[in-house]
């Protein structure tokens, strides 16, 4: 028996913007649930097995709408995957809170429920490890938080820091000085700052050194006081290396460690000591281990896809090495 389920639309304007330019949204609803959808009379009539589940979509969709949000594909597919594990109320979570204001004054709101969670940690403890994939939003809501902490003078300093390349911290084949070399490695972390307080803003509190840039290497024999602390591509650090970096926090300050561990650059041998890290300190209070997934990507819907297909290519390679093993 074929189900079908009616939706009422208010407003010919609420219509396009659910349909999207050349009905591009409503295709891609209708193909995540393999359902038909019909608008007669600003009336939505959809049809097939899963209706009702494309309807609690639709109508969620319908909400933003009337709120003045944006919808999009990536949107109604992360919407529609929540819908299916019987999650779509914990969407409503996310508007309850702003994560900062940006520059131009537009509020930042988690985008996730895994964002959310990565976000929450971050206020709950003094050191975050955050890992997942590219896209997810890991290093732009670390800076928009330690922003907003500046702001809110409960810290002094924002500090960034990575492992200068992905091997290790090999800096004199770059031209320049030490600001030179480390800045092309630090783009993701100066774009978001200048997203959350103006281009000449940051570079002001960079010379006032109340923003600081250094690579991994310049963190050895500091404490890091009454500061925010952001540590990116921490994947590609050693363990001796991460080790040396968490024991820097001092009175007053936070930590959040960023890395993606499917693209990790060292040397054969070498383990990361990002993940040797969400090992050893896992269960140690007041640090917490927040993962991210493909779910959590909120850049192009292509990069959600694209690691996907990664995932389930690593995931096919290691059962058919696992069978030859046999």
């Amino acid at each position: 028996m074929i189900l079908t389920e009616t939706l009422k639309v208010d407003g010919m304007d609420a219509v396009i913007k659910l349909f999207g330019n050349f009905d591009e949204n409503v295709k891609v609803l209708t193909s995540e649930f393999g359902t038909q959808i019909a608008l007669s009379d600003n009336k939505l009539q959809i049809t097939g097995d899963n209706a009702p589940l494309c309807k609690e979509v639709a109508e969620k969709l319908l909400e933003l709408i009337y709120r003045g949000e944006e919808i999009d594909r990536g949107k109604i597919r992360y919407l529609a995957e929540l819908a299916r594990e019987d999650k779509l109320a914990e969407y409503e979570e996310l508007d309850e809170g702003i994560v900062a204001i940006n520059v131009r004054g537009k509020p930042i709101k988690c985008k996730t429920i895994g964002q959310k969670k990565y976000v929450q940690a971050i206020r709950d403890n003094h050191i975050v490890l955050s890992i997942g994939p590219a896209g997810t939003g890991k290093t732009y809501l670390a800076v928009a938080l330690a922003v907003s902490a500046y702001k809110k003078k409960q810290v002094e300093k924002i500090i960034l820091t990575r492992p200068a390349v992905e091997a290790g911290e090999k800096l004199g084949f770059l031209p320049g000085d030490l600001q030179n070399k480390v800045d092309p490695y630090l783009r993701p972390l100066y774009d978001a700052l200048g997203d959350m307080l103006g281009v000449e803003n940051y570079q002001k509190l960079i010379e006032r050194q109340v923003i600081e840039v250094a690579p991994l290497a310049y963190m050895r024999g500091r404490t890091l006081n009454s500061a925010f602390i952001i540590l990116d591509e921490a994947q590609n650090t050693t363990k001796e290396q991460m080790k040396m970096f968490l024991t820097r926090i001092g009175e007053g300050s936070k930590m959040v460690v960023n890395g993606d561990l499917t693209q990790i650059d060292l040397p054969e041998g070498k383990k990361s000591g990002l993940l040797h890290a969400s090992e050893v300190l896992a269960g140690v209070p007041g640090i917490a281990i927040a993962k991210l997934t493909h779910k959590d990507v909120v850049r192009h819907e292509l990069v959600m896809n694209i690691i996907k297909a990664y995932n389930e290519y690593n995931r096919m390679a290691r059962s058919k090495t696992l069978w030859m093993k046999k």
